[in-house]
């Protein structure tokens, strides 16, 4: 009995220890996952499966993967439903203009640098334009894809005319035939408005998602059927319901939800970040028109882009260009989420197309072209101005 009442006294101090030492859970607006609010039951369900098909579900040989790829499922690429980490960052390549890859009989527009036995991962063809881009957040797409055409090109000022200095564009593209007009989607000369993706080349999160599958894991769909390595037409190595499942997991994703805003120092970086036209592209402030997912339709939110492509001056020109964007040209990221990107890259920022930028602050740096006047006032405003502007783009 004394042997007894003695192991338990000291297991006594494990016991507490492991109930102080437990993490506490996080704050819904510290995580970037979850879905938005107001789903109903059934499409709550539905979120919850292409939840498990988008971070649970990793390709093998057995199930499809390569034979040439650049990750083995989505999340290796969108830990958390995050930013990625330049570990895992991917290459494009064989566009030096706008609507012309010359390497696409070369493995374009994708570098598969990963290979399964037995196969070799492809290589840079020498002097082909090129790339290296990063993983974007995820969340809050639902709302970005429900604004209406109309609004984007209400936006656009591609001449200028107001003299302002900002001058984005929509970026009028081709796409598949497997996607579907979007409500009151409006086409110019048999092309379309395309919003997703670095420079904006995709026009919705089927394309997006049914490319992702093919380009960066080798999985042929009904929607995307060419094998990345052959070029053959093979059959579906997913399902089509997989596909769409996971569309409607990222249209519903929540938006990323602002902290910190009562703080002081947060509201007036956020006067200043207006002062300094910052917002002239970063949007504040966007609405979606009708989506057949009521909880997305017709709602006001916060995602600060313009979804436009702009000139970003030469530091940001690699020479390399998507769809009928020029090399110059960047669409405007969403800001939203940004002070939790380094969440999902190891504690450490990395930011930009290409992860180059390791503060938020670098990042303005980098800016140019239609960004300069913006960046040079951003360079004159006191330190603690400066330190404002950044706890605000951070509390996003």
């Amino acid at each position: 009995m004394k042997s007894y009442l003695l192991g338990s006294l000291l297991l006594l101090p494990l016991f507490f220890s492991c109930e102080v030492l437990a993490p506490q859970e996080p704050e819904e607006y510290e995580l970037l996952d979850g879905p938005v609010e107001d789903l109903t039951m059934a499409e709550a369900k539905r979120f919850i499966k292409g939840d498990v098909a988008f971070n649970d579900q990793i390709f093998t040989v057995e199930t499809g993967l390569g034979p040439i790829f650049t990750g083995t499922s989505c999340v290796s690429c969108h830990a958390g439903d995050g930013k990625g980490h330049p570990f895992v960052k991917f290459t494009r390549f064989g566009q030096s203009f706008p609507g012309v890859n010359e390497y696409l009989k070369q493995g374009g527009p994708q570098l598969q640098n990963r290979a399964i036995p037995g196969y070799e991962p492809e290589t840079l063809p020498p002097g082909a334009a090129h790339t290296d881009l990063i993983a974007p957040i995820v969340t809050g797409l639902g709302f970005l894809d429900a604004v209406r055409d109309q609004d984007l090109i209400d936006m656009s000022d591609p001449d200028d005319l107001d003299g302002d200095g900002i001058s984005g564009r929509v970026h009028w593209n081709t796409r598949p035939d497997y996607v579907s007009d979007r409500p009151e989607t409006i086409s110019k000369d048999g092309k379309y408005i395309t919003r997703f993706g670095k420079k904006g080349k995709m026009y919705d999160l089927l394309h997006q998602t049914a490319d992702a599958y093919n380009q960066d894991i080798g999985i042929t769909s009904y929607f995307e059927p060419y094998d990345t390595y052959s070029g053959d037409k093979m059959p579906s190595e997913i399902d089509r319901q997989t596909i769409s499942d996971v569309v409607f997991y990222l249209k519903t994703l929540k938006a990323p939800i602002p902290r910190d805003q009562d703080d002081p120092d947060v509201m007036a970086g956020k006067a200043l970040f207006g002062d300094i036209q910052c917002a002239a592209c970063h949007k504040p402030t966007l609405s979606t028109g009708y989506s057949p997912i009521e909880a997305i339709s017709y709602k006001e939110f916060h995602p600060y882009t313009d979804l436009l492509l702009h000139d970003m001056g030469p530091e940001l020109d690699d020479g390399y260009t998507e769809g009928y964007a020029h090399s110059y040209e960047w669409k405007t990221p969403p800001l939203w989420g940004i002070g939790l990107a380094k969440d999902s890259q190891g504690g450490q920022y990395f930011l930009l197309h290409d992860g180059r930028a390791n503060s938020i602050e670098e990042a303005i740096l980098y800016h140019g072209g239609e960004a300069e006047n913006s960046k040079n006032l951003y360079r004159g405003l006191s330190q603690i101005e400066k330190d404002q502007v950044l706890k605000f783009i951070e509390s996003l």
